[in-house]
Parts: structure tokens; sequence; C-alpha cells
């Protein structure tokens, strides 16, 4: 029999430029640490630990959690690109809801280089090939570029070109990004930019893509204790999230044939996950007001309004135009800042959405609060690929 799945605590740093932070063993023992004074429990009662994170050597999730405790439970680390820390948490959640374990927790951390991101091993074939290969057919002219930029400028570029999507409303999703941004004291960008002033950054893509429209290389760590019904009675912790439903999901045939660019960066994936979502807990979007989604590129929002179902496919312009996705609207897009502007360090980015998710639930989340909420949708996504999708619900 399956078991409720609570959080119980949360813990996040906040997240620093390359060179501002400590070291991924400091930032990730130190989420934890706080994770755990968030659930109000002693380390020797986790079971068992999952850490997310990208670029690392084997073992950095053992570094890291050694110098908060050594009580020789098992920890598995998880490398599963930019969806690591969700991964992490879907891994963290099974173990809780199976009975395997009564308290889980689930951490991610990344210490990232400046620049955009690169692969450090060039003796082998790089992963990501079918999505390469796909692409090369899809969008000959963006072979050479750097493989982030070629992918979701690439399928950007495809939403303009197919449904009229206009630049300025790319711009639009991040000066969004950075209103909400300046009420989070844990993001690396707190200043707020306008729609024009977006446009009027560094061009990286002429007609396509700004500097501001990329969310920036991040270093930071996040964590959660998630919990049985059971052990949180025993031990008298909170239930007020619980975990109403999870999926993860990696592609299938026809995300690369035929060849497009919106189908290489996910798509397919976030619609899958997002749909058994809804389906195992009986809720439709239109009941979700509050989402983190993965907003490493502007316009990567705008295609995930569509593939989580907030938007027919096509009218994500619409969407960001009507005022939808932020406070007032349809659903309150990434309140945190989102990737964009709060930062996207790889392994912990799935993690420091649930903090926000469960704070938004909890009701603590200040000047960024969404109001009246029963549910919180998170999408993290890694190309590769895996997309995760969590519904979260008052306990």
């Amino acid at each position: 029999m399956s078991q409720k799945t609570y959080v119980a605590g949360v813990g996040m740093i906040p997240f620093a430029k390359p060179g501002q932070s400590g070291s991924y063993i400091e930032m990730g023992a130190e989420a934890v640490r706080l994770a755990l004074k968030d659930a109000g429990i002693d380390y020797n009662l986790v079971q068992q630990a999952y850490a997310g994170y990208v670029y690392g050597d084997s073992t950095c999730g053992q570094s890291a959690l050694y110098e908060v405790g050594m009580t020789g439970i098992p920890v598995i680390n998880v490398n599963n690109n930019c969806g690591s820390g969700s991964t992490a948490l879907y891994l963290a959640r099974q173990a809780v809801e199976s009975g395997t374990v009564d308290c889980a927790l689930a951490f991610g951390f990344e210490q990232m280089q400046p620049g955009a991101l690169k692969n450090f091993w060039t003796d082998r074939l790089p992963t990501m090939g079918k999505g390469l290969d796909a692409s090369a057919v899809a969008f000959p002219e963006g072979i050479g570029m750097p493989g982030a930029l070629m992918f979701f400028g690439g399928a950007g570029k495809e939403h303009m070109q197919k449904y009229g999507t206009k630049m300025e409303t790319f711009a639009a999703i991040r000066a969004k990004a950075s209103r909400h941004a300046a009420n989070n004291p844990l993001s690396v960008f707190k200043k707020v930019v306008t729609t024009e002033e977006v446009m009027a950054d560094q061009v990286v893509w002429e007609g396509v893509m700004t500097r501001l429209m990329a969310c920036p290389p991040t270093c930071g760590g996040a964590a959660a204790i998630l919990v049985s019904e059971r052990f949180a009675k025993k031990h008298g912790l909170r239930t007020d999230v619980v975990i109403l439903a999870q999926a993860l999901a990696t592609d299938k045939p026809d995300a690369f044939d035929p060849p497009s660019m919106i189908s290489v960066v996910g798509t397919g994936m976030t619609r899958q996950a997002s749909q058994e979502v809804y389906e195992k807990a009986g809720v439709g979007p239109e009941d979700i007001r509050v989402c983190e989604l993965h907003d490493c590129f502007a316009h990567n929002e705008l295609l995930t309004y569509e593939g989580l179902g907030f938007c027919k496919v096509g009218e994500g312009e619409k969407f960001v135009l009507d005022g939808d996705n932020t406070y007032g609207g349809q659903v309150v897009t990434n309140p945190s800042g989102g990737l964009l502007s709060k930062g996207h360090p790889l392994g912990a980015t799935g993690l420091a959405q649930c903090y926000e998710l469960t704070n938004q639930l909890r009701g603590t989340a200040g000047a960024r609060q969404v109001e009246n909420l029963q549910h919180a949708l998170q999408h993290n996504l890694g190309l590769g690929g895996a997309g995760v999708v969590t519904l979260y619900g008052r306990g």
C-alpha cells in the first residue's frame, strides 16, 4: 500500500554568481541543515538521501552530506541534467510512498563556472545525440552554436515562425521574472527590468534573443525532507504540504521524428508528465493558480505554458499579453523569479522550486504570496531527457 508523502522541511541558500559562492560541499551541507531545522528533526532520523548535481565527480553527494553527519545511510547520486534536483525529489518520494523508508532527504547543489554550458568530455560521443541529429535537420543554421542556445533559441524561433510570436513577448516574460524576483531575498538578480530594457540588452541572436532572455550560470543549494504520515505523527512534524502526484517522463520517438526544435526541447515530456499528474490527482490545469516552471530561457517558459495545458498550443503569446502568467491572472508563474532571475544552479533548481511552492502553500512566501491556494505545480526539465512534474497540495 502506498503512503502519503509530506514535505516536512525545506531549505535553500541564497543563489550566487560563479566565484561568489562557497564550495559545493558547503552549499549542499548548508541547504540540508536548513531543511532539517525547518522540519525540526536531527539528521540521524533520515533513512535515505538522494543528491542531485550535474557538474561534479562521483560521490559528491556523500562529500556534502558527510559535513552534516555520517550515519551509514544509503546516499544515491543523481545526474539527470537540469532535472537532477527534481529527479532526486522523485526518488525520495518513491521511497517514502512505497513504505521503503519513512524519512528521506532530497538535496541538490551546483558549483558552476561562468559562461555558456559546455561538455567537459571531448574523447567520446556527446549525450543528446538524437536531439543533435534532429536539430541538424530541423535547424541546420544552428550548427556550431552553443548547445543550449541552439536548442531553446531554435525552439523559440520555430514558435515565432509558426504562430507569429514576437520577440517582445519573450522580453515581457523576462521582465515579469525580474518583478517577481525583486521580492525574493534568495534570488541572484533582484533588479527590476522593463520589456524595453530586455529588448535593448546585448543581442545574442538577431531577431530571436538578447542576453537577458537566458538564465545566468548560478551556484547554490536546496533541500527537502519528505516523510510518511506515521513518521510525522510520531515526531510531531508538520503535514500541511503533501505531494499529491508526481511523474517523470523521458522522450518518445516523436521528440525527434519528424524533426522539430519545439519537440526536441522536451515539450512532449512536459505534456506527458503533466497529464499523468493531472489524471492521478483528479485536477486539471484550470485548477492551478501557482507554478514554478523551467524557464531556462524566456522562450521555454512560453512553450511550457502550452505543454502544461495553461493555454492552447500556439496561444502562449496571448497568455502573456493577457497578463495570465502573473499576479491577478490565471496562473502566477515563477513567483520566485524563476531560473531567469532567481538563478539556475542545475542540480539545485528542482529543490529550489520545491522550497518556493512549499512556502506558497504554507502561506509563508511574504511579498510573493499567492492567495487562496489549494494546489501548486512544479515543472523541471532536463534535456536528454527528463521531464519531472510534481503537484503539491494542502495536507
